[in-house]
């Protein structure tokens, strides 16, 4: 009845969404059910006609690429801008001089009746010749002062929640569909109307935009629509911004279209909710606007511990639109800044975005770092391996013993190097509070009505981890030791590569601590606190796997739990993970007979099955570099030694949860009954197919908490 409800709630959610502000009509919807699924980033060297090939590619061809972008863009995600004004009426409101800077306010009048306007404030420093421009938004003047000691005009237009001119443009434009962010980039537009018209203070063929979080999103919105711009960079704009939509979704954990469209509605255009739980149907994509921008001027720049940006997502729409500029001979006009810190921004980081413009502009030949922390690759490691089908080891795979499937699972996921137990104490009495500076800026979650265990450097578990340990709140202490024996359930988190476990786990650790059970949490390597371990993964270990590491340290905390941990009931260990931890949980489940429970949500669909609507094996050995041995399988899936009924086969008769929901995009439902299908008649499987589309709810995770309360007495 519950899910039966959730389906009812989820279509109406999103019927009315996509009316709110603006309907869709019949032919448009019928265009969005039309368009293909693509979950890969759609090709920007590419032709219509798919007869032709790169090879031959013209910049004649980028140009009617270019052309089609910007019709897309405009309609599926921002709305579409009016043509420019015929006529710009300008107005000089005050003017004073403050140590030797001349600081103008201005307003600008165009449109019908020029009842348009857009206030700029210009920071002209003291200059015999035309200035290059430092421009940005109303609530950056602080920015702007920095730039003026570089020997910037500072530019601050009235483009932001704090000052926003361009809010009733959609009246006075009633044939331009506009959402705010593309209106506020349009009135950046106006802007630089006015800087060309005083060519005798600003040097024209040197204008930088930039802004930060929804600043960011307009300035690449106003660059991309307006070449005038030399130059933009886009300082932690997350969705709609550097991050593309598709690596936006729930199981990333930073800001899918769902959210951001719910809480700030007028933002895009009301189409763009169509594509909730279906980003792979969008045609084109952030880095598509992106490429507008070539062969100018563009530094994506974000933290990579802020919680809604995505520093893996982000490379990869650097490393797509860098095609671009090769291809139009300027490879030195992108730039990627992935510094340190949180959301904020500091003087250290706009100094930084003027380097960037003086090397655009010629005044500095410092180049940027472009420092990248996923730089993996298939083919490079294939190269480094010699791997290939050909000298794969062969299996015997009718062979369903737990042996057999041990075997092929442990070769899918590499060779394990010889390791050893750790031997610190573990004890009550000896947890610590310290944390290194990632695990600083990341921060913790909310652990009210829980006891918390610190996990540090000199208590670590397995090699050398750092992770939580979370308790009921009335345990029982005596002598700084706890008493009694507690149920575990260890939490293996989905791709937050940005916060590891630490964004959305709050209501399941409540919810399971107030069960009476143990709850063990830690970053995955390469998300959270071990990005920088993952950086060389492959270079110290080419015969391994990211996915090996992840279940070498799930397994390592059990052995710990069990034998260093006095107050954990060793028959009582239990995995639960969502999406990327959920297949490590299976993975761990298969190879380890000490657990006695594993519960998982979307976590899996099929190595076997190739589907040209999903990112397949390509998400393990392509992307995310997780399982590289499975890319040697490509057009040949029936050879792969192992899949996901397999590792379920593996696991029984231990009891398994297995949460599908049908509208997951990345586990087609259809694979994924197939997949339990065999084995689903045995009593220790339960297999539930919420109506929705992939996310950990708090349905879900109440389904999990009462699972393991279940199995557990």
């Amino acid at each position: 009845m519950k899910y039966g409800f959730i389906i009812v709630i989820f279509i109406v959610a999103v019927f009315c969404s996509v009316l709110k502000g603006q309907s869709t009509t019949p032919i448009e919807r019928q265009r969005f059910n039309s368009l293909p699924e693509n979950p890969f980033l759609p090709t920007l060297l590419t032709f219509e006609n798919k007869t032709n090939t790169n090879s031959n590619f013209r910049l004649e061809d980028w140009k009617q690429n270019k052309k089609k972008i910007k019709e897309q863009y405009q309609y599926w995600i921002s709305g579409s801008i009016p043509p420019p004004p015929s006529f710009l009426d300008t107005r000089i409101i005050s003017e004073r001089e403050e140590n030797g800077v001349i600081i103008r306010m201005i307003e600008l009048y165009f449109g019908p009746e020029k009842q348009a306007k857009m206030t700029l404030e210009l920071l002209i420093p003291p200059s015999e010749s035309p200035l290059p421009v430092f421009m940005t938004q109303w609530n950056h003047r602080g920015w702007a002062q920095i730039a003026i000691r570089r020997g910037y005009i500072g530019c601050i237009y009235a483009g932001a929640d704090s000052k926003d001119d361009t809010e009733n443009y959609s009246n006075i434009y009633p044939d331009a569909d506009f959402g705010r962010l593309m209106r506020r980039a349009w009135g950046a537009h106006r802007v630089v109307d006015y800087l060309y018209s005083i060519p005798e203070i600003v040097d024209t063929t040197k204008i930088g935009l930039t802004g930060h979080s929804r600043n960011a999103k307009q300035s690449l919105m106003a660059a991309a629509f307006d070449e005038r711009i030399d130059a933009v960079v886009s300082s932690s704009g997350g969705t709609g911004a550097e991050n593309p939509f598709r690596f936006t979704d729930e199981r990333f954990d930073n800001n899918p279209i769902e959210e951001i469209t719910r809480k700030n509605p007028s933002w895009f255009h009301p189409r763009i909710k169509l594509f909730i739980g279906k980003e792979h149907k969008l045609p084109i994509d952030q880095h598509s606007l992106m490429a507008l921008i070539a062969p100018r001027g563009l530094m994506l720049s974000s933290a990579i511990t802020e919680g809604q940006g995505n520093p893996w997502a982000i490379e990869r729409a650097y490393k797509s639109v860098k095609k671009v500029y090769n291809f139009l001979d300027a490879e030195n006009h992108i730039a990627i800044n992935l510094r340190g810190g949180r959301h904020a921004t500091a003087a250290r980081d706009i100094e930084d975005f003027i380097d960037f413009f003086d090397f655009i502009f010629g005044r500095s030949d410092k180049q940027p770092k472009n420092e990248l922390f996923y730089d993996y690759s298939f083919d490079k490691w294939q190269i480094n391996t010699g791997e290939s089908f050909e000298r794969r080891p062969t299996f015997d795979q009718s062979d369903e013993s737990i042996q057999s499937i041990r075997k092929r699972l442990n070769w899918l996921l590499g060779e394990e190097p010889p390791g050893i137990l750790n031997n610190s104490d573990l004890s009550w009495e000896k947890r610590k509070t310290e944390d290194d500076y990632l695990g600083d800026v990341i921060g913790q979650h909310r652990w009210e009505g829980m006891q918390k265990m610190l996990i540090r450097p000199y208590n670590s578990i397995g090699d050398y981890l750092w992770a939580n340990l979370y308790l009921p709140e009335k345990v029982e202490i005596i002598n700084h030791s706890i008493q009694g024996k507690y149920p575990l359930v260890i939490f293996l988190h989905e791709y937050a590569y940005p916060s590891g476990y630490r964004k959305k786990l709050t209501p399941l650790l409540q919810q399971l601590t107030r069960q009476g059970f143990a709850v063990i949490t830690f970053d995955q390597i390469g998300f959270g606190t071990r990005i920088e371990e993952a950086k060389q993964f492959y270079n110290r270990y080419p015969k391994w796997s990211l996915m090996g590491k992840m279940v070498a340290d799930t397994r390592n905390i059990i052995n710990d739990a069990s034998q260093r941990i006095s107050f954990i009931d060793t028959e009582k260990v239990y995995l639960s993970g969502y999406s990327m931890g959920g297949a490590v949980a299976l993975f761990a489940a298969a190879l380890d007979d000490r657990i006695k429970g594993v519960a998982v949500s979307g976590a899996f669909g099929s190595f076997k099955r190739p589907d040209a609507s999903i990112e397949g094996n390509r998400h393990y050995s392509h992307l995310h570099g997780l399982i590289p041995r499975l890319g040697l399988f490509e057009g040949k899936e029936s050879y792969i030694p192992v899949d996901f009924d397999d590792v379920l086969q593996g696991i029984l008769p231990t009891p398994i949860m297995v949460i599908a929901p049908t509208e997951d995009r990345h586990h087609p439902k259809k694979h994924v009954e197939e997949i339990t299908a065999s084995i689903q008649s045995k009593s220790n499987l339960q297999f539930i197919q919420p109506p929705t589309y992939d996310h950990f709810s708090e349905d879900m995770i109440q389904d999990m908490v009462n699972w393991f309360k279940i199995i557990n007495n």
